[in-house]
């Protein structure tokens, strides 16, 4: 491909990538922002609704409570008895006592006078209320809650009236109430800096003092509320801003409590979220990019170098085929050796036969001849045990299944690394378990293994030491463990989680390439087996292997 061809597939590689990357990572977002926008304000809007509601709720058991007092007193005790100044005076220090909310208490006839009194206002007694609306109101309910009025006394207040009979005659105790308790409970509903809440009448006239929405006895400079009959909680937009609002009608009374929210306050969560999910966005879409452009560079890189090495891939079949050819020109050499061997070590026998059976004996070269016999024996055994390593060799090229006797596996092996441990002056020890049964696997392979091990337990030894190789057979789960331990230096506890990974490797540099315990996981893994290690750094270390006795 020439390089205009590849640039232009990189591009491809790139967009398609970042497609399937980026769309789908928009589309999760989006969709979980808004599901989790709407939910958070849903939130909002019903958390509003709870704080209106409680605090409508208390504010009826403030007034509640005033109204079960009076209609106690008024329904246990005589207009005779009421109308006694100091009994009244009893009283009302009782309920002073229970509440500091009473300004004064008095009792009013049927016709409107004030007739007894307490109270620090002595100046309203004899006053005649025929005329007020609340006396009409409570004469004809029974129960009147007023609004809050400045009257006499000049601050703000309210009362409660609670009409009783007493045979043909009607009169009312009337209580002043300091609004100031309920400007208390409502302020408890003013969250935030810009939180606001209030009461007004049914003509939209404020009945306690808002933070930021007017004075008392004016109109609030808000949506009017006066209307509400039941829980209203509603977005509206207030002096070109975006505020949540909430209202409940008070029991017993004319009043509508109004709480306002800032929903900027409110949703300060929700718009940290969203700076939040732009931030993850904006770095995940660098990430995916960044990424994007270095993987498709790296397949590029690697394209192009598999292009360079498509040429030599023809020396590469050439090599393997010659490798393929040396497996079985070595097993041809080996069955071509082992025929003169035969013939031999056949002739070497004869002659000893010779020598035992003829009058040679009496010949001064007598020994002579018996050593030559004796080496040539030796040396077509040492040439019979090549062969057999270049017939092991050949059938290392393809895997295969055959009956193998892991005992007799561990010995071959061990002929193998004899001279190496008797050099280094290291004792190989063997304790076979004889009722080991012969499996179906691939010896070489195994073999493979237990050469790589047992090598590798010579080199952590260096010299003088022992290596102790042990197999058993266990019937549940029907498989074969051989260990093999030495008492070498031991492998560190950092080291032991790595020593399976490839290139790694303990020895010193230009002695290990760290394929070695590598290729004996795979090869156990193909096999169905799997290998353990334990070490102690000073004390050595065991590999137990375990093979499946299929």
């Amino acid at each position: 491909m020439i390089e205009k061809d590849y640039k232009k597939l990189w591009w491809k590689i790139v967009l398609i990538t970042l497609s399937f990357s980026l769309i789908p990572l928009f589309a999760l977002g989006f969709t979980i922002y808004y599901q989790f926008s709407v939910s958070y304000q849903a939130k909002v809007m019903e958390n509003l609704r709870t704080l209106v509601e409680n605090r409508r709720n208390a504010l009826d058991l403030f007034l509640e409570e005033r109204l079960a007092q009076m209609v106690t007193l008024s329904k246990t005790q005589s207009l005779s008895r009421l109308t006694d100044e100091k009994f009244l005076n009893k009283i009302f220090t009782i309920m002073q006592a229970r509440s500091k909310s009473y300004i004064d208490l008095g009792i009013i006839d049927q016709e409107g006078n004030h007739i007894a009194y307490v109270g620090p206002y002595k100046e309203l007694k004899g006053v005649n209320y025929k005329q007020e609306d609340w006396f009409h109101s409570a004469m004809t309910g029974g129960v009147h809650i007023s609004d809050v009025f400045l009257g006499f006394r000049r601050f703000p207040h309210f009362i409660i009236a609670v009409m009783n009979r007493e045979g043909d005659k009607s009169w009312i105790m009337r209580a002043t109430v300091n609004s100031e308790i309920i400007d208390n409970i409502v302020r408890g509903a003013q969250i935030g800096k810009k939180g606001d809440a209030f009461i007004v009448n049914q003509r939209n006239i404020l009945q306690t003092s808002p933070r930021f929405h007017g004075e008392i006895f004016s109109h609030p400079r808000t949506p009017d509320f006066s209307r509400v009959n039941d829980t209203l909680v509603e977005e509206q937009v207030l002096g070109g801003k975006k505020a949540l609002f909430a209202a409940k009608v008070i029991k017993n009374t004319r009043w509508i409590l109004v709480i306002r929210e800032d929903p900027e306050e409110q949703l300060t969560p929700l718009l940290q979220a969203r700076f939040l999910a732009v931030i993850l966005m904006i770095i995940g879409v660098m990430l995916i990019t960044v990424g994007t452009i270095f993987t498709s560079r790296a397949v590029m890189r690697r394209l192009i170098a598999v292009e360079r090495e498509k040429a030599a891939s023809e020396d590469l079949m050439i090599q393997s085929s010659k490798m393929a050819a040396l497996g079985k020109m070595a097993a041809g050499i080996a069955h071509e050796i082992n025929n003169p061997l035969a013939v031999i070590s056949e002739k070497a026998g004869w002659i000893k036969d010779l020598l035992a059976e003829e009058d040679l004996r009496r010949s001064e070269n007598l020994q002579e001849f018996e050593e030559s016999v004796h080496k040539i024996e030796y040396h077509v055994d040492r040439a019979k045990k090549v062969t057999h390593r270049l017939l092991g060799f050949a059938r290392r090229m393809e895997p295969v299944q055959e009956t193998v006797n892991i005992n007799k596996t561990i010995d071959d092996t061990i002929d193998f690394l004899e001279n190496e441990a008797r050099y280094r002056n290291i004792d190989i020890q063997t304790d076979y378990d004889e009722q080991v049964p012969s499996i179906t696997s691939d010896s070489a392979q195994l073999q493979q293994v237990f050469l790589n091990i047992i090598n590798n337990a010579i080199d952590a030894i260096d010299k003088d030491g022992e290596v102790a190789i042990r197999t058993e057979y266990r019937p549940k789960p029907k498989e074969i463990s051989v260990k093999i331990t030495d008492n070498g230096k031991g492998i560190p506890k950092d080291q032991l989680d790595k020593i399976f990974d490839p290139f790694f490797t303990s020895k010193a540099p230009g002695k290990g390439t760290g394929l070695g315990l590598s290729i004996i996981y795979s090869i156990l893994e193909k096999l169905g087996g799997r290998i353990m290690v334990a070490s102690e750094v000073g004390k050595g270390t065991t590999f137990t292997i375990y093979i499946p006795a299929k």
